[in-house]
């Protein structure tokens, strides 16, 4: 039993920013001991950024996270400090350092390395062995990392058997829908089953693909939910813990294996309270948006860009695009533009229009048609007795993919590619047309969440923000007259289920059918996604909110002669 005040620092480390990352963890390190904590955790490799991937290959990168472990260590005096950091000694480990007083006490190395779905620990780091309880302010805590804490009879358990009354888990956990429900439920069992409280840390901030969404949080206990961390922001949690003598634990003063001291209780003054405003979910909806809106401000501005540039077609996907990037960088920093062919509805201008007007963006106005007449007469000789098919129709949008991209080169703008996750799967693109791009956002987004997600802003702009004739008019890529996307695929409300069972489940077509799948359309959809793997490898990077995404989710092969049809 005993008492301490904790606090827990989710930052947004940059991966590689050895030094804009120290300088942060300093910063709150100075905070936390303002406001009389005891001790202050940072997330899973806080110091270099997660996933560092290969430039742990280079012994430069791991020794000057080192050096600047060394920088947190001189700052801790008077505070625990509890960091992640690659150690180095007897092969790298993905560790936690146990600081105090400008002091290194110990390093815990994570013992369980995840190795599927974003996950590759196994192909840098060596598992630990080691399960230590320290003895901090009086109490006895564990520590372990991420994965560790999933499971059951894992680290926590361990030292939760060696006297263990808090356990501090700091995590690396990075976002999908659902995600945040499956870890509370989960930290809430492992604290009822071995009676500990937990403290759980998790990084916040986009990398690449990934989003990190905070949300951490203290359970009690009995599995009781004490405080909650901000979603999708820094923040800094501040809590005393006061710790009850629980039945389970033996004679404290028994000498338990594997037991360092850190730190005796603290004096008794009193110290000034803190407040903590317990942070409230977002409901799932507007959990996708901030996830999105997140990851597509870290990437733009982690990568140095100051503008992006979007093809307005009028059309949904582009519209819910530039409202993310207009949320997410300012209006002064999106660029749209509007190029439209011989076969540009009317509305789809107006609409596209509207849209920059309700945003505020500027716009710009490319006809491509001149330019799709010289191709098509260029190519005339070529072409002759040939019949019109798609091949003119991605001509215009390859065209409108170099406009985009001479203004990127021109002005240094990131182009946003506008494809969701519906069309990414069946191939329903053009390479080096609509799928070019520098960063994808909704690429990952079905489209019918691409709706959800239109519907909830408009909503919480209080107007239609995102034109009601966009959402209601039918999907068409309008590459040739009266087109639909209903010509080449099943309904958007019959074809995300199919695809979800097939990309993000495994489910075979046998299993998809007895869903209450027509076999014909289900057969169809899985050959469109088979053949689509090419494509999808030539794909700009998006940010990931399903369990399963294409790319560091799904790997499959592009030469590949499994037939899953039969």
């Amino acid at each position: 039993m005993g008492k301490l005040r904790l606090a827990m620092a989710q930052i947004d480390s940059v991966v590689g920013d050895l030094a804009g990352n120290t300088a942060c963890i300093i910063r709150h390190i100075q905070e936390a001991r303002s406001l009389g904590a005891d001790v202050i955790v940072f997330p899973e490799l806080a110091i270099c950024g997660y996933p560092p991937e290969d430039l742990l290959h280079k012994p430069r990168f791991v020794e000057g996270n080192l050096h600047s472990l060394d920088s947190v260590i001189k700052a801790s005096e008077g505070i625990t400090v509890i960091v992640g950091y690659v150690d180095s000694h007897n092969g790298l480990h993905n560790s936690a350092a146990i600081i105090h007083n400008a002091s290194l006490i110990d390093s815990y190395h994570k013992i369980f390395l995840p190795n599927y779905g974003v996950f590759d620990e196994n192909r840098y780091f060596l598992p630990g062995n080691r399960c230590p309880v320290y003895t901090i302010c009086g109490l006895r805590v564990g520590v372990n990392i991420c994965e560790d804490i999933w499971f059951a009879s894992g680290p926590s358990t361990a030292q939760s058997n060696k006297g263990a009354e808090l356990i501090i888990n700091i995590s690396a956990s990075p976002y999908h829908f659902g995600k945040r429900n499956q870890r509370e439920k989960m930290l809430s069992d492992r604290a009822r089953e071995n009676r500990v409280y937990i403290a759980y840390t998790n990084m916040v901030g986009g990398q690449d693909e990934l989003v990190f969404d905070g949300a951490s949080n203290v359970f009690d206990y009995n599995g009781n939910l004490m405080l909650r961390g901000k979603q999708f922001q820094e923040d800094l949690l501040v809590l005393d813990l006061d710790i009850p003598a629980l039945t389970r634990q033996g004679d404290m003063s028994t000498e338990i294996p594997d037991s360092i001291f850190v730190s005796a209780s603290g004096l008794s003054e009193p110290k000034l309270p803190v407040e903590n405003s317990d942070s409230v979910p977002l409901d799932a909806d507007a959990e996708v948006y901030q996830a999105l809106l997140l990851g597509t401000k870290d990437y733009i501005n982690k990568n140095g860009f100051k503008k992006v540039v979007i093809g307005l077609s009028g059309g949904i996907d582009s519209s819910l695009v530039a409202a993310i990037a207009t949320d997410a960088l300012g209006a002064d920093n999106v660029v749209g533009v509007i190029m439209p062919s011989r076969y540009s509805s009317a509305g789809s201008i107006s609409d596209s229009l509207r849209l920059a007007e309700n945003l505020g963006i500027k716009t710009l106005q490319i006809p491509i048609d001149p330019i799709f007449k010289s191709f098509l007469s260029t190519l005339s000789e070529v072409f002759a007795g040939t019949e019109t098919d798609t091949t003119e129709e991605n001509i215009q949008a390859r065209i409108r993919g170099n406009l985009l991209m001479a203004l990127s080169n021109k002005f240094h703008w990131l182009v946003l590619n506008t494809s969701n996750k519906s069309e990414t799967a069946i191939g329903y693109s053009t390479l080096y047309g609509d799928m070019a791009g520098g960063f994808a956002i909704i690429k990952d987004v079905p489209k019918v969440l691409v709706y959800r997600l239109a519907h909830n802003r408009n909503k919480s702009a209080g107007f239609e923000l995102i034109p009601h004739n966009v959402l209601t008019k039918p999907p068409s890529a309008e590459l040739k007259p009266n087109q639909l996307d209903t010509d080449s695929l099943p309904p958007y409300e019959l074809l995300d289920p199919i695809l979800e069972a097939y990309v993000e489940q495994d489910k075979s077509i046998d299993q998809i059918v007895a869903l209450g799948f027509e076999e014909s359309i289900v057969k169809r959809v899985v050959k469109m996604v088979d053949r689509s793997e090419y494509k999808r490898r030539q794909a700009p990077p998006g940010i990931k909110i399903t369990p399963k995404a294409f790319g560091r989710d799904r790997r499959l092969p592009i030469t590949n002669r499994y037939n899953h049809v039969g």
